[in-house]
Formats: structure tokens, sequence, C-alpha cells
């Protein structure tokens, strides 16, 4: 079937403003009581502090009293949403109505396992919200009143604060005009209707509002049924909440250009590359908290890779020295080429790694220049194919054979 162009969705132009009578967080958790109350949902999942700790996990929940602890955007992400929402639906899609606040990246990754079969998205309605990043989870750890505090000063200044990980630093998909702009989308005729359609619906609009008032969005026509169950009007203007998202937007991909082309100086090429991930102790911790890496039985923890010691001498005397833990970058690389057209950037495994290495930083790159290889936007729109699972065959004339690629005055 043939591939069309279709138009990029256009932004929504109205919303339902609401004022932050006490904190934001508050207000927040205060429209999902009421969303359970008016029967919206049936179920919320969403992060929840545990009880006497200060740590952070994703709780299914009915009972608006544990909405008291709940947080739509904890300073941490412990576990990546869209690996909570995939264990809530592994095992088949949803009867119920669950409501799934999830950050940006979480959203996208998400939509990228819905396409590999990993989750079912029906009858969960995906809330987004504006999101200034992650603290690092060792420094939260190390002393976390300190990081909430810290964490405050960063929803209040959004991108001018580097406290949050580096790959939240130099995030461009950070808000919901991201989630939704695409140039075009390659899709068959026969699915533009469903193509149309946003995988959100529902966005908490919180730039703008200088802590004193949210933006709710309503995405598309279940945004907006939710928006009359809760008795709100989706006529207010949304101005301000677009130009600071532009503004933010402009700041964030001058950052991010700029720590990309450095980041690139420092890791290109084999010597380089490589130096980087000599202090990794092969834990395999990146693979396990990435939400795109879902396979059940990975290679890298085969038997394939378990070698006998007659084995590990017989390389070492062929090489004259044998590396230990062994096929670290093997690994790495593997991965990398298994997932990274998936990659969100979403920072979890950089947060896993015991040995600080910035795993996350070098995918995101590498992910950047994958994607734009294939015209690709991981997450944005539910319905587009995953480039390796649809063969275009107008697409990579680059790497012809010379013979196909030459012209005849060329080949003679």
């Amino acid at each position: 079937m043939t591939a069309t162009q279709i138009d990029s969705n256009k932004m929504p132009t109205k919303g339902a403003i609401i004022p932050a009578e006490e904190e934001i967080n508050k207000t927040i958790v205060d429209i999902f009581k009421k969303s359970l109350e008016k029967k919206c949902f049936d179920a919320i999942l969403i992060p929840v502090r545990v009880p006497e700790t200060e740590a952070y996990a994703w709780v299914l929940l009915k009972d608006q009293s544990l909405l008291d602890e709940a947080n739509p955007l904890p300073p941490i992400i412990s576990v990546q949403g869209a690996k909570a929402l995939r264990s809530l639906t592994k095992r088949g899609k949803m009867t119920q109505n669950i409501a799934a606040i999830l950050r940006p990246c979480e959203i996208r990754a998400a939509v990228e396992l819905s396409k590999l079969k990993q989750i079912h998205l029906d009858n969960i309605s995906l809330i987004s919200i504006d999101c200034p990043g992650a603290m690092p989870l060792s420094d939260y750890l190390a002393d976390p009143e300190k990081s909430k505090k810290i964490y405050k000063n960063v929803l209040e200044k959004w991108g001018e604060d580097d406290s949050v990980r580096p790959v939240c630093h130099i995030c461009n998909r950070f808000s919901l005009p991201s989630l939704l702009h695409r140039k075009s989308v390659k899709i068959s005729p026969v699915e533009q209707d469903e193509a149309k359609m946003p995988s959100i619906d529902l966005h908490i609009g919180l730039l703008g509002g200088n802590q004193e008032k949210i933006f709710l969005i309503p995405v598309n026509p279940k945004g907006r049924e939710i928006l009359e169950k809760l008795e709100l009007k989706s006529d207010d203007s949304l101005d301000l909440w677009q130009t600071k998202v532009s503004e933010v937007q402009e700041k964030k991909e001058k950052i991010r250009k700029e720590f990309n082309l450095e980041l690139k100086e420092k890791i290109e090429g084999q010597k380089k590359l490589t130096a980087v991930f000599d202090e990794c102790i092969n834990c395999h911790n990146c693979m396990r908290v990435c939400p795109i890496c879902y396979c059940q039985q990975c290679f890298f923890d085969s038997d394939s890779l378990t070698l006998s010691p007659e084995t590990y001498i017989s390389r070492a005397e062929k090489k004259g020295a044998l590396r230990f833990p062994l096929d670290t970058m093997l690994f790495h690389l593997g991965r990398m080429s298994h997932m990274v057209l998936s990659c969100v950037s979403c920072g979890v495994c950089e947060d896993a790694c015991p040995m600080s290495i910035p795993v996350a930083q070098i995918f995101s790159l590498v992910a950047d220049q994958t994607q734009k290889s294939f015209d690709y936007t991981p997450g944005i729109n539910k319905e587009e194919p995953l480039p390796l699972q649809d063969f275009l065959e107008d697409e990579f004339h680059e790497v012809e054979t010379p013979s196909e690629a030459m012209t005849p005055e060329e080949v003679n």
C-alpha cells in the first residue's frame, strides 16, 4: 500500500484555566479526586510517595484519600511510567477506564511499546504534563529534603536550572506541542483517520501559570469529554501557556545543539567511545530499567555468552590478553542497535548506572541522528509504523551499491 503524507495535528487553542489557591500539586490532585467522584475514570495510575519514606511508587488507586500522597510530577523517576503501564496491561486489554498520568517521555515510551505489542492502550486515558525534568537519583537519595527544595526552584525557573539530569536539561520534548508536532507522518490511506487522532487525551500545562494557575488542555474529543464530566468549560485562551512553551523550547533547542556537539567531540571514534565505557561492570542495570528493552530473554543474559574456562583461555591466548568483564562494548552497541529508534531519552538508564557512565547522553545523541535518518520521532503517533517494520522502496538511496547509485557515465 502506498504511503501518503498527512498534515500534523493542530495545537489546541482553548482550554480550562484552574486557579491554584494553594500549591500546584494540591490543585492537580484535587482535580483527580473530582474525576473519581464524577466517574471520569474507574481508577488512576499515578506516582505516590511511599509512607514514612521519601521514595515514590506507581499506584493504581480508586481511593481518593490515597491521592493525598500522590505527585504527578515527582522530583525523580524511580520507575519509568511506561514500564508501570506495561505491567498493568501486559496480560491483555483493560476492561475498566484507567487514567495514566505520565511525563512526556513516559507517554512516548508507552506509545512505542504499544507498537511493539507490549502495551494495550484500549481504555487507557493518557494524561501528560509539562515537565522540567527530574533530579539525578543519586543526588535525591543522598539528601531528599535538599533535593525537594532544589526541585521547587527547578519548577519555577523552567530550563534555566541545571540541577536536573543532563538529558532533562537538554530535553526538547517537555510539553504538548513537541508531542504533536510533525511536518508529516508516513501512513497508509486506510489508517489516516486514526492517525489524525493524537495519543494524548488531556494535557496539564504548568508553563505560563507562574505557580498560580494551571491549564487543562483537551487534545481530542476524549479529553473534551473528561472536562465536560468535570463541569469545566474549555473556552479559556492558552496564549500565556503557548508563549511560555515557545520561549522555553527555543532555549532548549539551543542548549541541546551545543551540548550534543560537545558530547560528539568527546565520544567520536572507537578509542574515545571505548574509553567512556571502560568503567562498565556489565551489571546490565541500564537494560533492566529501560522501558524499550522489553525482551523477556536477553541475548546478553543467555547461555550464548556463558563461556567455559577453556574458551576464556583460548581467547586470551589469541588476543594476548582478555579484558574482564567480557564484551562490554558488544553489550552497549547491541542494545543501542536494538532500541535506539525508539529511544525517548528518558534518562533512567543513566540513573541506574552504578559507575556514573553517561549512558543516556550517548544514547540520546545517537538516537537523534538515527531517528533523523528515518524521519521518525518515537512516541508521537501510535499509528505511525516503526521504521524497521515498514519497508519503503524510495528510502536510503545513499546506501545502494555503487553501480545502482551511479550514472552510466560514472560506471564507465
